[in-house]
C-alpha cells in the first residue's frame, strides 16, 4: 500500500495530464491559459516535476502557455541541423527544438 505522499503526487501526476489536455483543446485563450498554471501551480504545490512535453508548452520567456500554431508562430529552420523555430506571440522570444 502507498503512503499518502505517493498517492498525493500520482493524483497530481494525473490532474496535471488532465489540466494540460483540457487547454490544448480550449478555444478561449485566457481559459487555456489559467487552465495550464493550474497545472504548473499543482506541480509546484506536489512538488512533481512536469513532463518534457508539458514543460516545452511554456514560454522560456514570459512563462506564458503556447499552443503550437495558435499562441506562437512555428517555422522549420533551413540549416543543416534540422530544427523547428517557435516564436511566442506574446513576448517575441524565440526558441528551437532541434529534430531528431
Amino acid at each position: 500500500m502507498k503512503d499518502k505522499k505517493a498517492q498525493a503526487k500520482e493524483l497530481a501526476r494525473e490532474r496535471i495530464e488532465i489540466l494540460v489536455a483540457s487547454a490544448l483543446g480550449e478555444k478561449d485563450e485566457e481559459l487555456a491559459g489559467r487552465l495550464a498554471m493550474l497545472a504548473k501551480r499543482i506541480a509546484m504545490r506536489h512538488r512533481v516535476r512536469l513532463p518534457y512535453p508539458i514543460r516545452q508548452l511554456f514560454c522560456k520567456k514570459c512563462k506564458a502557455f503556447i499552443v503550437p500554431g495558435r499562441t506562437s508562430r512555428v517555422r522549420v529552420g533551413r540549416s543543416k541541423t534540422r530544427a523547428v523555430r517557435l516564436t511566442c506571440a506574446r513576448c517575441g522570444h524565440t526558441y528551437r527544438r532541434i529534430l531528431p
